[in-house]
């Protein structure tokens, strides 16, 4: 349960300071051309919030009267309403006359959405001089403001994220295993060894490009890469690699490459599996199921296997008992375990390169072009890696607030917290940039539109597309809610 609370507090206060940074950009943008900004709220406030500068116990402490209200139960303006909401999924900044849902009739607005949609979507362009509202809306205001408030969070978000990576690199230091130093080598897949690696090589080249260190994305690399350098026997050998390299199918069970590591236990995770069948430190797994272990990458290769050969319509009772497994200790004691529900066993391995460790340090104003460069090979990764939401294997590997806080530490670390928030600010303007409507890329498309074309889309028409992305949004969250529900039953 600490366990849990650590990694849930984590993730709660970094994505409550990514979306008070996102939404102050669309804020301070909106401030900058006079446009009117509402309200201002971290967290959603559905029905009611936790705190509001309009409440009237704020007020009077304020020395405020009370705030007015309107017929339909909202406060007038009288200045910007800063609140705390009680669902801790994001937050919102309402500004005035983004989307004019007071152009429906009042007899429109009774019928449904769907009967009233051929209406809606009659005149979809309009002309200037028909855009009816105040000088601080934002409907009034000219297409490169509009698009400059929508792209507001988004430029916050990567600043975030590249100021987070300098700050990081200047107070730690960038700490890796050179790979001349790497003497156990990297550990292939079956279907690597077959394009001409072996255990033990050494990657020390993509194409032209040196590899000073081991990474993730040195396996997207080569997936892009025509050849692969490797250090084998003290000497360099040249690989092509095959062409149309899917980096989903080079991460599958058993990775295309990993570190080689020789099976060491570091730790036992406490409540592990591991700790109630009372395993020690000087343990080693020499075989699971009957397969021998060489390695401790055999380790996680046999169990990624156990879960990845359960069929698609799997149930929690196959689960469990593909997770009922025999591994022989020591050569000759067999135990009888069962993993956890998402099939670990609660052992931490040893990292044979702790003598070996590099750690590269940053002067304060050289680690800003360091961040940047940090921040865009990180942007670069995750746009690569997103095309793939859209394969079958892809869609599977959707995660939500599970997932998402699952990456975080189990101990409070405070580099990992910020290296993970710099990541998670780079995700989130990744995420809002795409052109769905109701995101703000979505927003800033129509603005663009406008520029380019100079033609004004109606509001009806946008507010059908406001409609259609929310359905869309809608449908992600499902899919990733889903995933994570159907992992934590080992499924």
């Amino acid at each position: 349960m600490e366990t849990i609370l650590i990694k849930a507090l984590q993730l709660i206060i970094s994505l409550a300071l990514l979306v008070v940074l996102h939404e102050g950009g669309h804020f301070v943008a909106a401030k900058i051309f006079k446009v009117r900004v509402e309200k201002f709220y971290m967290f959603f406030d559905w029905k009611f919030s936790l705190f509001s500068t309009y409440s009237n116990w704020w007020r009077k402490l304020m020395g405020k009267a009370p705030a007015k209200k309107k017929e339909n139960g909202e406060y007038e303006y009288e200045g910007t309403e800063y609140g705390i909401g009680w669902i801790p999924l994001g937050g919102y900044v309402k500004i005035s006359g983004m989307v004019d849902e007071s152009s429906f009739n009042e007899d429109d607005s009774q019928k449904s959405f769907w009967k009233n949609l051929p209406n809606m979507m009659k005149n979809v362009i309009v002309k200037d001089k028909d855009i009816k509202g105040e000088r601080w809306e934002f409907r009034t205001r000219p297409a490169w403001q509009r698009l400059i408030i929508m792209l507001g969070g988004i430029i916050v978000n990567f600043l975030t994220a590249f100021f987070i990576y300098a700050m990081v690199l200047f107070t730690w230091g960038e700490t890796f295993v050179k790979s001349e130093d790497m003497s156990y080598g990297m550990k292939f897949s079956e279907q690597a060894i077959k394009d001409g690696f072996q255990n033990g090589d050494i990657i020390v080249k993509t194409d032209d490009e040196p590899v000073e260190s081991w990474s993730m994305g040195v396996l997207q690399d080569m997936s892009n890469s025509k050849t692969v350098t490797v250090l084998r026997e003290g000497k360099e050998v040249v690989i092509n690699m095959p062409e149309k390299m899917s980096l989903l199918d080079m991460i599958e069970v058993p990775m295309y490459a990993a570190i080689r590591l020789p099976f060491a236990i570091d730790s036992i995770i406490p409540g592990s599996v591991a700790e109630d069948i009372k395993l020690k430190k000087t343990d080693k797994i020499c075989a699971v199921n009957g397969e021998a272990i060489s390695d401790y990458n055999d380790f996680q290769n046999a169990i990624a296997l156990i879960k990845k050969n359960l069929p698609e319509n799997a149930t929690f009772g196959d689960s469990l008992k593909a997770r009922q497994i025999t591994i022989t200790l020591n050569d000759t004691i067999e135990k009888q375990i069962t993993l956890s529900n998402d099939f670990l066993l609660g052992i931490a391995p040893a990292n044979p390169y702790m003598d070996k460790m590099t750690t590269k340090e940053y002067g304060f104003f050289e680690s800003f072009p360091a961040g940047v460069k940090l921040g865009w090979n990180t942007l670069k990764s995750y746009i690569d890696q997103f095309k793939y939401v859209f394969t079958k294997k892809g869609a599977r590997q959707v995660g939500g607030f599970i997932s998402i806080g699952n990456i975080f530490p189990d101990a409070w670390n405070w580099q990992k917290f910020w290296m993970l928030t710099a990541f998670l600010s780079i995700a989130l303007g990744f995420a809002n940039v795409l052109p769905i409507p109701a995101l703000d890329g979505g927003h800033a498309l129509f603005a663009l539109f406008e520029m380019v074309t100079r033609k004004r889309l109606n509001d009806n028409f946008l507010l059908v597309f406001q409609y259609f992305g929310m359905y869309i949004l809608l449908a992600l969250m499902i899919l990733a809610q889903a995933n994570d529900i159907l992992r934590l039953f080992g499924l």
